[in-house]
């Protein structure tokens, strides 16, 4: 008897912290995801010191982001592909000063986040893609009005939703 409740409480206690660590990976991850709204709000807004800012604490959250946890491996794999392109594109916007050179380099970070959101379904509230057809560019926003990092305030409503991607 004292085995069999000794057996139980292991495999409890085995999902128990899985679960923990799924719930810390998510959790990162949405944090991730809100540094990265803020980055895209600081171009849309023509700020290129908040977005140099904003760049540093996204670097910081998705580096926060654990490496277990997630539900498999093939999520894991996406986290990891994508958050190097992130975290490398996001250096490189940090020490520019110029717009025009960051949001070349937010393209490069959108989209790794459409893709890994898109994959790990973590998001814990509605994202939506939208899309300029000036530029041909992707980016995430957390609402569903357009507001354009590319162009900031010269063409700031410039776009269209092209994808819901739905809270987890």
């Amino acid at each position: 008897m004292n085995r069999l409740i000794l057996c139980a409480a292991l495999f409890l206690g085995f999902f128990v912290q899985k679960a923990n660590a799924q719930d810390k990976v998510a959790t990162t991850f949405n944090t991730s995801l809100e540094k990265y709204y803020v980055l895209k709000n600081a171009l849309a807004a023509d700020k290129a010191e908040e977005a140099q800012q904003a760049a540093v604490a996204l670097q910081s959250a998705v580096k926060a982001v654990p490496h277990a946890g997630f539900k498999n491996d093939a999520q894991h794999q996406v986290w990891m592909k994508e958050s190097a392109l992130i975290l490398t594109q996001a250096a490189e916007l940090a020490k520019s000063t110029e717009l025009k050179s960051q949001r070349k380099n937010f393209e490069g970070i959108s989209l790794a986040f459409i893709k890994a959101t898109q994959a790990l379904a973590l998001n814990n509230s509605e994202a939506y893609v939208q899309y300029c057809p000036m530029g041909k560019f992707s980016w995430l926003n957390e609402v569903k009005e357009i507001q354009n990092p590319y162009y900031g305030n010269a063409m700031y409503d410039c776009g269209s939703v092209k994808n819901t991607i739905g809270k987890k």
